[in-house]
């Protein structure tokens, strides 16, 4: 079991590098402008800000890894689930304010991964 809370802690981590990459350095392109379903002149004039946000889901993702390396999975439940609780609290405010898809992509995995670390 601590094998699968692992990795489901990694595929939050990498969800929230990827989401990094794309608010960070790929805000403006094609692709995710229609991922996002913005405009041109819109993701020109909130490039900064969706960088900020990049830089803070890189933080989550930096929080997940260093908890698991750091303390492994039980040992670690206390941080793990903290940042966990992190990403659930924002994707449940980004379903509320921004888009009802941000609860699939970004709260389910996180509330999947805490169930499996507090059940490791």
């Amino acid at each position: 079991m601590a094998l699968i809370a692992s990795a489901a802690v990694v595929v939050v981590a990498l969800l929230h590098a990827y989401f990094l990459v794309l608010e960070m350095f790929l805000w403006q392109r094609d692709s995710t402008r229609k991922t996002f379903e913005t405009s041109v002149e819109f993701a020109h004039d909130t490039a900064a800000l969706a960088a900020n946000q990049g830089l803070y889901n890189g933080f989550l993702a930096a929080g997940l890894i260093w908890s698991l390396v750091a303390y492994g999975p039980k040992d670690g439940r206390a941080t793990i689930g903290f940042f966990l609780a992190c990403v659930i609290v924002a994707g449940l405010y980004g379903a509320a304010t921004v888009n009802r898809r941000i609860l699939l992509v970004q709260a389910l995995p996180a509330a999947i991964a805490m169930v499996l670390i507090w059940l490791a």
